[in-house]
């Protein structure tokens, strides 16, 4: 039996919009994507993954309020695109890498007097209803990383984990100081100020916010949301992490770079508000409430301005003022990598060299598996804003790296060449995508650096047959592009990956496979924390706080149904020319 008959070939958006769960909007198929049946066959093992079952909500609720509950899971789509499908590829196929992809972890410090959270309803990430219980949900994930151990179709145990940026929400110490417990072991507590009591916005009583220990008919409440006695004292308390089994590695964001992610450091009065005493409450009219809105949201140069205003003509909260919550530069950002207590399965300082902290270069390669290379890339505009570019500089770096473990490739002027090399496989990661870097203003640190766009990183990249795929973040979305170079063998994958606290907190386990027919497979596989889909509200374990997350995370008014992708963005097999 060939290979093409015994698939089912997708052509419709239909068929593929259906194979999605939790209710995920159709789309035009990709050609040549299909389902394969015979995925336990090819598979070592799904088990702990969302081939195996996928959190699915149930059919009804408390009105328009949601829980989760094991769905089937997601099928293994075959994606042909950029190279055939050849028959008797499993038998053949030799694992080169194995790579866990994490994505937005978004570390909140929901009590910091710089969250602006009264905006959340022109601005979702603001406010969600499950952050003060991201520690515990990243637990979870954590757990269900170590438990996996290898990946589920080459059976290569794990070369690494990768974070792909916006490991923190604010950029504050406190912040990065949970990411890098929770990655790579230790104990920690989820809270500032005053360290005994949750002094945030879920117990002032507005209606604009879940009020989850009180009656007060919120927002939230009126969609369904519980009332759960206790859980944000329990959201405070310390806990451990067991941290990663692997070694990982870290990739800036412009939440690690920016404030709320767009506004730039540096600037002394909101540097003051950070570990000050004052917290802005909701404002008085909703005139002002857009006025803080629109500066977040457009002009953030302004938002200074806006913010002292604010404070002068009030209403302000008085909490508990906490040093912790200062922010830190790339730099500082980098020398906590360093720290012994932060080195976990290593490598010291995750992927940065030892003298970043100095230079203030924020990119680097790293070994994944003997013949991959790893790129980490620094996309974020450190002016501020929300999109990304790529500095010359370090294009150019790239361009040399990449050279060197090249046997052919194209020059700038898009000629052809063929120098003594052995073949290494190249995966770039990154914060942004190719679609969300389009704002190449000047680096303050280098002004009169070029800046390039996801396009002209894209046009790079096809140079290079050895570039196997980019992987990224950023838009808290399951999405996978097959880019086509001008032969089949300058062709690659972008492999875009949902949040971890927006619903449906996926991470992704990446392989690399030699298929010895000219062909390469990129298997890429999703999995969810290993919390349970449902817990008695009462649970106030890791575990219990874990399952929550998710549930809340769902049932969120800033709730997205397009991040969850449909079956192309989901378990994939990408098939690709191997570069000879």
């Amino acid at each position: 039996m060939t290979e093409f008959d015994r698939r089912t070939l997708f052509k419709g958006a239909g068929a593929l919009g259906a194979a999605a769960a939790v209710g995920a909007a159709t789309s035009k198929a990709a050609p040549l994507a299909y389902a394969d049946p015979a995925v336990g066959a090819r598979a070592v093992s799904i088990a702990g993954t969302t081939l195996e079952a996928v959190g699915t909500p149930a059919s009804t609720g408390v009105r328009q309020y949601r829980r989760l509950t094991a769905g089937a899971g997601w099928p293994l789509i075959v994606r042909s695109e950029l190279a055939a499908a050849k028959a008797g590829r499993d038998d053949r196929r030799i694992g080169l890498a194995s790579i866990v992809q994490t994505t937005d972890i978004h570390m909140v410090d929901a009590e910091s007097p710089v969250r602006l959270e009264f905006i959340h309803p022109q601005n979702g990430s603001a406010f969600r209803p499950h952050e003060k219980l991201g520690a515990a949900a990243t637990v979870t994930l954590i757990e269900r990383i170590n438990a996996l151990g290898s990946a589920p179709f080459n059976g290569r145990a794990f070369d690494c984990v990768v974070s792909t940026g916006d490991n923190t929400d604010n950029h504050e110490f406190a912040e990065l100081d949970w990411f890098l417990t929770l990655f790579s072991g230790g104990s920690l507590q989820q809270s500032t100020g005053d360290l005994n009591r949750y002094e945030g916005v879920q117990v002032w009583g507005s209606t604009l916010y879940w009020q989850p220990e009180s009656s007060v008919d919120d927002i939230y409440k009126q969609k369904g949301f519980p009332q759960i006695p206790g859980l944000l004292s329990s959201s405070i308390k310390p806990i451990s992490s067991p941290g990663l089994d692997t070694r990982w590695f870290s990739v800036f964001g412009n939440h690690d770079d920016s404030v709320s992610g767009v506004v730039p450091s540096g600037i002394g009065f909101i540097d003051a508000l950070y570990t000050g005493n004052i917290k802005l409450d909701v404002p008085k009219n909703q005139a002002a409430i857009d006025r803080v809105a629109t500066a977040y949201n457009t002009a953030p140069g302004s938002v200074a301005k806006v913010l002292a205003e604010q404070v002068q003509t009030g209403p302000i909260r008085r909490v508990t003022p906490d040093a912790r919550r200062a922010p830190f530069t790339p730099r500082q950002y980098m020398a906590e990598h360093f720290r012994p207590r932060y080195t976990g399965p290593g490598p010291v300082g995750h992927g940065f060299a030892s003298h970043a902290p100095q230079s203030g270069i924020t990119y680097y390669s790293f070994q994944i598996a003997p013949g991959v290379i790893g790129i980490s890339m620094d996309t974020t505009n450190h002016a501020g804003l929300t999109d990304g570019s790529i500095g010359q500089v370090q294009l150019d770096w790239m361009e040399k790296l990449i050279i060197a473990g090249s046997r052919k490739y194209h020059d700038r002027s898009g000629k052809l060449v063929t120098h003594e090399a052995d073949d290494t496989l190249f995966v770039a990661f990154s914060h942004h995508t190719s679609d969300t870097m389009g704002l190449p203003i000047p680096d303050p640190e280098h002004p009169f650096e070029r800046r390039n766009t996801g396009a002209q990183l894209l046009d790079f990249f096809h140079r290079f047959p050895n570039v196997v795929a980019w992987v990224n973040g950023h838009t808290h979305e399951n999405k996978i592009t097959p880019h086509r170079g001008r032969t089949a063998a300058q062709s690659f994958w972008e492999i875009n990956t949902a949040s971890h606290i927006d619903f449906p907190q996926n991470a992704r386990v990446i392989e690399v496979n030699d298929n010895k027919d000219g062909t390469l497979s990129v298997f890429c596989t999703l999995i969810e924390s290993a919390a349970p889909y449902e817990v008695a509200y009462s649970d106030h374990s890791v575990t219990g706080l874990g399952s929550m997350y998710r549930e809340f995370s769902y049932n969120d008014t800033g709730y997205d149904p397009k991040r969850l992708g449909t079956s192309v963005d989901h378990n994939v097999e990408l098939l690709l020319v191997k570069p000879n």
